[in-house]
């Protein structure tokens, strides 16, 4: 009796829990870098993204001692400060790499010789002498601040205003939606068109490209990259975007042809019939019947064309190949942005999560469509 209907199966739970564990190893990597693109380079070089709402410490560069000399109450003394930040606290200080937290705030160090070294809370530094310090060595402060937590939307403002600023992430943001944008929506063009006379219309060998198209989607796109490059520079559109646009729609025609020609087949016949009734050309009802009745397939297919090009790398690499970086990407900036030592990390965070929110955020819009378009576009 554990199969009446009407019960839940026993495996409802497991499938829950799988179902939770797998949305939680892709939500705590994007929540991560949700949070670091609102944070400064400072912030995410020594401090993970879970404390961010917490106080940081971190280590200050050593600073030597150094600015004007002014002779007070007969001693020379010289003031200056260990970073600008005003809101930055100073919870330990020393003298020495050895020993960098040897004194507090407010300590007042014995240098020898009669000369003394304070450093206050805020950061402020008074070295005091009895005679003049000028040609000797002065000493370093090393020193630890306590900083509250920051965040800024001037990652955001870098990547999409200022090109100059962000080793071009900007430049290569606004390429990918030039890319992305036209490789979408070109291969539903002509796919809506081949998928309508595929479904409704009869013609010689409709059989036979049907088949083919079906072999074509297990065909690995690497075998034609090359042959593909060939001929576009033999015809002269190699190495630019029309070339790029070209190939990802010749790329994904064989899905979008074969999950829209099966959405078509299962639309009502009477409707398409009573319109040829009528006298409505094939034009005229696959613009006003089939293309409305069509929209959940056309929103599927756009949501998985989208994915692919927005977050291609290699079809990029490919044929968008650019030394001077006028047409570099950004998923190519990204892995060139990993290579590099001490690189922008708050722009390398923000830049990666604006990869993932913008396909996100296109999915949830069209969901209820992608939804649709895969329950009815099934093999009839």
């Amino acid at each position: 009796m554990d199969n009446v209907v009407g019960q839940k199966s026993g495996l409802t739970w497991a499938v829950h829990i799988s179902m939770a564990v797998l949305v939680a190893l892709w939500l705590f990597p994007t929540l991560g870098l949700f949070v670091s693109s609102f944070r400064t380079a400072d912030q995410i070089a020594t401090s993970g993204w879970w404390s961010a709402l917490s106080t940081q410490e971190r280590q200050v560069p050593a600073i030597r001692v150094g600015g004007a000399e002014v002779e007070v109450d007969g001693r020379f003394v010289i003031e200056g400060r260990l970073f600008a930040a005003t809101d930055a606290t100073v919870s330990a200080w020393g003298t020495s790499s050895v020993q960098p937290t040897a004194f507090e705030p407010g300590d007042v160090a014995d240098l020898g010789d009669g000369v003394t070294l304070s450093v206050a809370e805020d950061g402020a530094y008074v070295l005091s002498s009895p005679v003049t310090t000028e040609g000797t060595r002065l000493p370093r402060i090393f020193s630890t601040a306590a900083t509250p937590p920051e965040f800024t939307f001037e990652n955001y403002r870098a990547i999409l205003f200022e090109p100059s600023n962000t080793d071009g992430m900007s430049k290569a943001f606004f390429n990918t939606l030039t890319v992305t944008i036209p490789a979408t929506i070109i291969p539903i063009l002509v796919a809506a068109f081949a998928a309508y006379a595929l479904a409704w219309m009869d013609f010689p060998g409709r059989a036979l490209l049907i088949a083919a198209i079906v072999g074509l989607l297990v065909v690995p796109l690497q075998l034609a990259l090359i042959p593909l490059l060939k001929l576009h520079n033999e015809i002269g559109i190699g190495k630019g975007y029309l070339g790029t646009w070209l190939a990802h729609t010749g790329f994904g025609l064989p899905l979008a042809i074969y999950l829209l020609r099966n959405y078509m087949v299962g639309l009502p016949r009477d409707i398409i019939e009573c319109a040829k009734v009528d006298g409505a050309s094939d034009f005229q009802i696959f613009t006003k019947i089939i293309l409305p009745l069509s929209f959940p397939a056309l929103a599927s297919f756009a949501i998985f064309q989208f994915l692919w090009t927005w977050n291609d790398l290699l079809v990029s690499l490919v044929f968008l190949i650019d030394s001077s970086g006028e047409t570099t990407v950004m998923t190519k900036q990204i892995v060139e942005l990993l290579g590099t030592r001490g690189g922008n990390w708050e722009i390398l965070a923000t830049a990666a999560f604006i990869s993932i929110a913008v396909p996100l955020l296109v999915f949830f819009v069209m969901q209820k469509y992608l939804v649709r378009g895969l329950l009815a576009g099934s093999v009839k």
